[in-house]
């Protein structure tokens, strides 16, 4: 049976085979970000709201898929995996995303849906030079953690006060530097003071 929750929830869940959130999902389409939030699903006086066919057609394009599939998902008794919406940096503008907290700043960024984590601060790079060669790619996107534990051989990404933001290897961290091999071949190891360090993110996943 074709419900309101379950059309409903094979949005949220389509949403997640693609990596996004709903607002992710609609803003891929060409939807306003809000089109799918779960607000827009009842009005305020109790009564439901049906996402339109035309908005059902736009994410099926945007995500190349079909029908036949959607209808599973319609019909699917599976609940969408816990995420939480978090931001995606441009790579060329990480550097100055960050306020002098280390904290990631600004409001207008795209967003990318991610399995629920009990880190402080995560957030997504999307990877736009060759710096991370041939590690990452052009277009990958990597999920960072600050404020987590990080040891020898994690993948970081480490953010200077003087603004260099640097990904690589960690070969060693002492309570006086950071050591970090970076992932582009020929380029020389890096070391950092610590007092010289905003903050070290490790690299949790990568979407390639």
């Amino acid at each position: 049976m074709l419900s309101h929750s379950r059309i409903w929830k094979a949005i949220d869940l389509l949403a997640a085979r693609n990596g996004l959130s709903a607002s992710g999902l609609a803003r891929r389409a060409g939807l306003d970000p809000t089109t799918f939030n779960k607000s827009k699903r009842a009005s305020t006086d109790g009564r439901l709201r049906w996402p339109s066919t035309e908005s059902i057609s736009k994410i099926l394009e945007a995500t190349t898929t079909d029908l036949d599939t959607f209808i599973t998902l319609v019909m699917s008794d599976r609940s969408p995996v816990p995420s939480r919406a978090i931001p995606v940096i441009n790579l060329l503008e990480a550097s100055a995303a960050f306020d002098e907290e280390g904290k990631p700043t600004g409001n207008k960024w795209d967003e990318v849906a991610f399995p629920d984590l009990p880190a402080e601060t995560v957030f997504a790079v999307e990877i736009s030079a060759e710096r991370m060669m041939p590690i990452y790619r052009d277009g990958d996107i990597i999920i960072c953690a600050q404020n987590v534990p990080v040891r020898r051989g994690d993948r970081v990404l480490v953010k200077t006060k003087s603004g260099e933001l640097i990904g690589g290897t960690l070969k060693r961290k002492t309570m006086h530097s950071v050591d970090v091999a970076p992932f582009r071949h020929g380029l020389s190891d890096a070391t950092f003071a610590v007092a010289e360090t905003l903050w070290i993110a490790r690299i949790l996943w990568a979407a390639q």
